[in-house]
């Protein structure tokens, strides 16, 4: 399918262009990105309609949330919920599109006079420096221990994309000293396309494995959506690739930025970047250095890809001209983020500590894989899901090489193509708290570490990747005392 291009000129002129617009939010959502892109045009005193296929019911939460602004603007706000009205995109001066929705095919959005999304809005009108982060895996840790790093060092940092945080949120606060981390999703790229708004400081692709294969069909199409990302910086501003990546070569072939790489120490050449070392230590090895210099020691979070996810943080960090022995001691504090290796919760087991970490956010079979490799003893490890049309042959390998001391699986289509590459297939879940009742009756009496990376979606069965998280942390801490 042909790639939307959308236009490079915006109904606003400036913020105060907004009053009196009519403005058409499509997608409220539970994440949060709808909820601050109705509070932002209300607040600009747009007359805001918001439309969402979910009902009232399944949107209770963030409709409650936004009990304020219904109160003060009751005249301004109107939700259409459970459906779609064709005329509230007719007669919208701009329709503000959820980047879950697709745009080739929608009768809805063939309507709109104008389409906009809460990160086209804030590209227009920020005059911040834009570090922007994509990719498949590690994306929301890289962005998370880029921000945690800036803030250290004394920036006034902000974080915001797909990591559930509304630009929005902050655009007033920014300006030309305010570095602003976007985490963004292949959708929000798409977006982006033709508008000529994206042109960070600093570009940032983490590993590209194929991911959301139900939604593009190939891997052509989801990675020219990624390469969005450096489409339009100049050769004064930095790409990040990964070295060890085939696809971080052909990006740095493509960008007109000044290409750096990310990787282990064999796939690099001297002058070109940051490299994992043999000692298990991260250094920087840039033009005008007769040797490395040290830039990850320590850190507090697990696994290798952790510390490659750091070290890409590090580099940014440099590139903003912290100095290297600064950015190696903040990154040692740097604690990680939530649903990702996430260490919550430690079990007394007849005397014997059991640790618990949330993986939730691992939604493709590699993160999964990753995982086992995290830790420097078996785990025992608790997948499965629902399926985005990917290859589940990586996990499998993964378990063989690196078997956990036991594996519980939780029921969907994804797990459906799971079972029949493994050895010893065990009966999955369709509950996740009788899973965790059953992984506590058989748990050895001895020190261990439980592990929850589904390597999968959650569709069905959690409303997505974070509430899978959140109920997978207060069932065990309800289940294991």
């Amino acid at each position: 399918m042909e790639a939307h291009v959308f236009s490079s000129k915006c109904v606003f002129s400036s913020l105060k262009d907004i009053a009196g617009k009519k403005v058409t939010i499509m997608g409220l959502g539970l994440n949060g990105g709808g909820e601050a892109t109705v509070r932002f045009f209300l607040n600009h005193g747009a007359i805001v309609t918001v439309t969402d296929m979910k009902t009232q019911e399944q949107l209770a939460t963030t409709i409650n949330s936004l009990e304020p602004e219904i109160k003060k603007y009751g005249n301004k706000l109107r939700f259409v919920l459970g459906c779609h009205q064709i005329e509230d995109f007719e007669n919208a001066d701009v329709v503000i599109k959820n980047p879950g929705v697709k745009i080739q095919g929608n009768k809805f959005l063939s309507c709109a006079k104008s389409i906009e999304t809460d990160i086209s809005i804030f590209l227009r009108f920020t005059k911040a420096p834009i570090i922007a982060v994509t990719g498949s895996k590690g994306k929301s840790s890289t962005v998370s221990a880029i921000h945690y790093g800036l803030s250290k060092a004394g920036f006034k940092s902000f974080l915001g994309g797909n990591i559930t945080v509304s630009p929005l949120t902050f655009l007033a606060e920014t300006d030309e000293t305010t570095p602003v981390v976007l985490e963004l999703s292949s959708w929000q790229l798409a977006d982006l396309r033709g508008r000529n708004l994206l042109k960070p400081k600093i570009s940032l692709l983490t590993t590209i494995v194929p991911d959301h294969q139900n939604w593009y069909g190939d891997m052509e199409s989801y990675v020219q959506d990624k390469k969005l990302i450096y489409a339009e910086q100049s050769s004064e501003e930095w790409t990040i690739c990964q070295g060890n990546d085939s696809w971080g070569k052909i990006f740095a072939q493509e960008t007109q930025g000044k290409p750096l790489f990310c990787g282990t120490e064999d796939s690099l050449t001297q002058h070109n970047g940051a490299f994992i070392a043999s000692d298990g230590k991260g250094y920087i090895w840039l033009p005008g250095m007769k040797t490395p210099e040290l830039l990850l020691s320590d850190l507090q979070v697990p696994g290798k890809h952790m510390k490659t996810n750091a070290l890409n943080a590090a580099l940014v960090m440099y590139l903003m001209k912290i100095p290297s022995k600064k950015i190696s001691q903040i990154l040692s504090t740097w604690p990680g983020i939530n649903h990702r290796l996430e260490y919550f919760y430690t079990w007394d087991n007849q005397g014997y500590p059991v640790k618990f970490y949330n993986d939730s956010a691992a939604t493709v079979p590699e993160a999964a894989a990753a995982a086992l490799e995290a830790f420097d003893q078996p785990i025992h490890l608790i997948c499965g899901g629902t399926d985005k049309e990917l290859d589940f042959e990586p996990l499998a390998q993964k378990l063989k090489q690196i078997p956990p001391l036991s594996l519980s699986l939780l029921a969907g289509t994804g797990t459906d193509k799971l079972l029949p590459l493994l050895k010893n297939p065990t009966e999955p879940y369709d509950s996740l708290e009788e899973l965790l009742k059953s992984v506590k009756s058989e748990l050895p009496q001895k020190s261990g570490i439980v592990v929850f990376s589904p390597g999968a979606t959650s569709f069905g069965m959690f409303k997505n990747e974070f509430d899978r998280g959140k109920t997978f942390k207060a069932l065990v801490q309800k289940i294991f005392v």
